[in-house]
Order: C-alpha cells, then structure tokens, then sequence
C-alpha cells in the first residue's frame, strides 16, 4: 500500500472507452483512495449533483455507485448533511495496485506509440504532467 503524498481531496474521473460502468469506477476510485489514505474516515463525499456535474454524468449514476457502497458499508449517508467515508478498512494489494495500473497505461502506451513517440518521450511528458499536477497548475 502505497502512502499519500499529502491529504488532496481526490479528483474523480472517467473513462468512457474501458468498458466498466460509470458507478463502478467511481467506486473504484473511492475504494483506491480510502486503501492509500486520500480518503479517511468522516471525510465527505461531493454531493451527488456536483459529482455529477463535475463528471458530466446522470446524477442517477452517481446516486447508484453511492448506494452501492453504502451497502457495502464503505460510506454512510446522512440525510441533509451528506454521504460520508466508513469506518470500513479496504487494503489492496501490491498485485492489484499493479494492474489498475497496467490497464491505465497500457491504452496510452499504445495510442502514443502509434503517433511514433518514443519511450523516452513518452516518460518526460508523464513526469512533466505529474510536476504540474503536483503544483496545481493542470486539472
């Protein structure tokens, strides 16, 4: 389990060409974030609305990924006040950290070399983007 760097609220996003359902990974992403500490327990969700404007999602959908975690017993609902992360404890391992990974990279390995980028390349420009990521300065 790899630490967080520092406590940033997590920024969701999705992708349309994976083949996993929207809800789904939206609850991977929370499940991701509780098991390296980005998440806590008591932090609060976004509200279902602002996720799914943030997403450009149905708010159905967002309201289903809550759901289905509240009965997992990952997050509690409040009524009026909001949807918060359980006490729950969710571990991943160190397999199963390398291959969310490897099904992120691998699509954009291979789109970038069919544009002719070299490795080299390709690892500057992931380096690059997570330097400015780090400093704020790309959504």
């Amino acid at each position: 389990m790899a630490p967080a760097l520092d406590k940033k609220p997590i920024q969701f996003s999705l992708d349309a060409k994976s083949g996993v359902p929207f809800y789904k990974q939206i609850i991977l992403q929370v499940e991701f974030a509780i098991a390296d500490g980005r998440f806590i327990t008591g932090d609060q969700l976004p509200t279902v609305r602002s996720l799914a404007v943030d997403l450009k999602i149905n708010p159905n959908t967002v309201a289903r990924a809550y759901n289905e975690m509240e009965i997992r017993g990952i997050v509690n609902t409040q009524q009026g006040t909001g949807t918060f992360i359980g006490d729950k404890e969710i571990h991943l391992t160190e397999v199963e950290r390398e291959n969310m990974l490897e099904n992120l990279v691998r699509p954009f390995v291979t789109k970038a070399t069919s544009y002719g980028f070299r490795a080299d390349e390709v690892l500057v420009a992931v380096k690059e983007s997570f330097l400015g990521m780090a400093q704020g300065t790309e959504a």
